[in-house]
């Protein structure tokens, strides 16, 4: 009887880790460029509710902004891995603010940023549609890369425009579903490249 219940309290024990392993699984993703190439971002990803972009998805973005980037002002409006500011960072944007809605992944991003790139990374814990409602300075780079099923990128380019974030010449980097439909964008924003990738479909945008 004692082996039978120490094995039932193993098997519960398993049974309770697995849960926990399928609830929030660990992550990682690589800055594949710039001064911190190779280094690799951890995260924990709660229900499977993070599709970081891939590298090869990253590496073509960042070709179309290598000339660019440095001395830009960027925002990421929902970070998630993080991964997108900080590869700007690290290819000589000069500041990042990335805007993630969920609080311990943002203090999450705070621990791993801060060291890297110093008070040119700046991490804050709000809804992105709430955040963009508040006063605005003006950024030089927006990622929009938000949860694809949410609706959620057309409101948010919506806001960009009408709120003021966006400086005169701003790019804007816009990724929706392939299959889905594709986010309206401000009337003044020109198509300047896209690229279909598996279910994808990006787009930068250039503010006239």
């Amino acid at each position: 009887m004692k082996v039978n219940s120490r094995r039932s309290k193993a098997t519960q024990s398993m049974a309770k880790n697995k849960g926990r392993a399928g609830a929030a699984s660990q992550g990682q993703v690589r800055i594949i460029g710039g001064a911190q190439r190779g280094l690799r971002l951890h995260f924990v990803d709660h229900g499977g509710d993070l599709r970081p972009s891939s590298d090869r998805l990253r590496e073509t973005l960042f070709n179309w902004l290598q000339f660019e980037l440095p001395g830009l002002n960027v925002l990421d409006l929902f970070a998630g891995s993080g991964v997108l500011g900080a590869e700007a960072l690290s290819r000589g944007a000069v500041s990042a603010t990335l805007i993630e809605t969920k609080r311990e992944r943002a203090a999450d991003l705070s621990r791993q940023l801060q060291p890297l790139f110093g008070d040119r990374a700046t991490v804050e814990s709000r809804d992105a549609l709430a955040w963009l409602q508040q006063p605005a300075s003006p950024f030089d780079l927006v990622f929009v890369d938000p949860p694809y099923d949410l609706g959620l990128a057309e409101p948010a380019c919506a806001a960009l425009e009408q709120q003021g974030w966006l400086s005169q010449d701003a790019w804007i980097y816009v990724e929706s579903r392939r299959q889905g439909k594709v986010p309206a964008v401000p009337t003044n924003w020109t198509l300047h490249r896209e690229k279909a990738a598996g279910e994808i479909h990006a787009r930068l945008f250039r503010r006239s």
